[in-house]
């Protein structure tokens, strides 16, 4: 009997349900639930819902074992990197999980560092400083709620926190835990010498396990909530959505190539066999995180399409409707750019009136204003297209040989525009595709943790296999 796979993928803006199966090479996906998910304020921090998140994703289970028979082979969660829960001594949730958008920790970087140097710091763990990177939200945390970290004896990350509270041993899956900062680029252990250094507790990093991990089963009051006929395994898989879905770039041919997994953040980079801890990979903004199989994600993060979401959500509060289709039809139609934006400026940042700070971006570096929303959208688009070319470029000097494609995934890989003038700035080819990329790489390695995939290139054969891709040449 063929096995079946529940992968429950979790993003910032919505979460997905889909069920997989492999069938003569090939990988068949459906999606049995969508649902949002949403930050609220609480006790003056920006926060996620969890337990609205739980409800959603046993809907999710409950869903995919109608359409299986009550029967599931594996379940695997992934998410976001960086965010995290504290577990008290009774393995209870302590509070929830602050948002990595939360500005409690703005600034934490330059806080930290006045006692270790940037450079030191990247060379012990080769990740990109950022404020809201798990180290220093815990340093935040330690100065704004200590009471919080004093009652806690163990950290997850949210895809190892929601496969926790699903039925697996609170463990850490490597490729999430390397978005911490506080994993050592040697071992890729934990750094319990800098925690220590940073004033944290060291007994709240527990064990640390390779992706396509079996973990546990599922409770029996969620096998009796789901309507399941009996228990199934849960896999870390890779719970790191950026893992996941590199893990599944269809690249199969001869050459080197970079990924863009592109959504509302855009994780540009490429596979290196060890992590690149140079001082020029620290001043050119790239980051190491662990991926599948002992590859190493050499990356840049850039701000992706948050942008073009913000504008949608302040449109749609003015009462200006319109979906993604509507948007990509507006930013096709508008004339070509004459302003630019660099998406990684800190006004944008946070959310808020994001076609007016386009605006206020442009007046102040002496650009014409973009007036309709179309215009602003194309700026937003070809800005994009821009930082793109720039990193691929900058990512070439640490590759060992000339990038020769460009390879976009997820939800992003189905904005022709976009790729279109990403190709054009580049001048390589793009391929676009798989767009449900995350959750097919969580179902394959479940796949290769049950013994059905044997290595990487075998999960990539059949990813490419499975997908419609589509090729966008420089000349287009």
């Amino acid at each position: 009997m063929e096995k079946t796979y529940l992968a429950v993928d979790l993003g910032a803006e919505s979460g997905r349900a889909i069920l997989g199966r492999l069938q003569d090479g090939k990988l068949s996906t459906e999606e049995v639930h969508r649902f949002p998910n949403q930050a609220e304020t609480s006790s003056g921090r920006l926060r996620w819902n969890l337990p609205a998140l739980m409800k959603e994703v046993h809907e999710g289970i409950r869903r995919a074992g109608e359409r299986n028979g009550g029967r599931l082979d594996g379940i695997a969660v992934d998410s976001w990197g960086v965010d995290y829960g504290l577990l008290d001594e009774n393995g209870e949730l302590i509070e929830n999980p602050v948002h990595y958008r939360d500005e409690g920790h703005a600034g934490e970087v330059d806080r930290f560092t006045l006692e270790l140097s940037r450079e030191e710091l990247f060379s012990m763990t080769g990740v990109q400083l950022l404020d809201f990177n798990t180290l220093f939200q815990l340093t935040a945390q330690r100065r704004l709620a200590p009471e919080t970290l004093e009652r806690a004896r163990r950290l997850l990350h949210i895809g190892d926190l929601v496969a926790y509270l699903l039925g697996a041993r609170p463990v850490s899956e490597l490729t999430i835990a390397s978005t911490s900062q506080l994993l050592g680029t040697g071992d890729r252990t934990w750094n319990l010498e800098l925690a220590a250094r940073a004033g944290l507790p060291t007994g709240i990093f527990g064990e640390l396990v390779e992706p396509a991990t079996v973990t546990g089963e599922l409770r029996p009051d969620a096998v009796l909530e789901t309507g399941l006929a009996e228990a199934c395994p849960i896999i870390a898989a890779a719970s790191h959505d950026t893992a996941a879905a590199v893990a599944s770039c269809p690249a199969t041919e001869p050459g080197n190539w970079a990924y863009l997994s592109s959504g509302t953040w855009s994780l540009l980079g490429i596979e290196t066999t060890a992590p690149v801890l140079s001082l020029e990979a620290l001043a050119s903004g790239f980051t190491n995180e662990a991926g599948a199989c002992g590859s190493n994600r050499f990356l840049s993060i850039i701000t992706g399409l948050w942008l073009v979401q913000e504008c949608r959500r302040q449109w749609s509060e003015e009462g200006r409707e319109a979906d993604y289709e509507e948007l990509a039809r507006m930013a096709e139609e508008a004339p070509p750019a004459r302003a630019f934006i660099d998406p990684d400026n800190p006004l944008f940042a946070s959310p808020g009136d994001m076609p007016g700070r386009v605006e206020e971006a442009c007046l102040a570096s002496s650009q014409p204003v973009p007036g309709t929303r179309g215009e602003i959208l194309r700026c937003i688009i070809e800005s994009l297209a821009r930082k793109y070319a720039s990193v691929v470029r900058a990512a070439s000097g640490f590759a060992p040989g000339s990038i020769e494609r460009l390879h976009v995934i997820g939800g992003g890989s189905r904005n022709v525009l976009l790729n279109r003038l990403t190709a054009r700035e580049l001048g390589i080819p793009l391929v676009a595709g798989p767009v449900e990329a995350t959750a097919k790489g969580n179902i394959l390695l479940q796949a290769m943790a049950t013994g059905e995939i044997s290595n990487l290139g075998e999960l990539r054969q059949v990813s490419a296999a499975s997908t419609e891709l589509v090729h966008f040449n420089p000349a287009d």
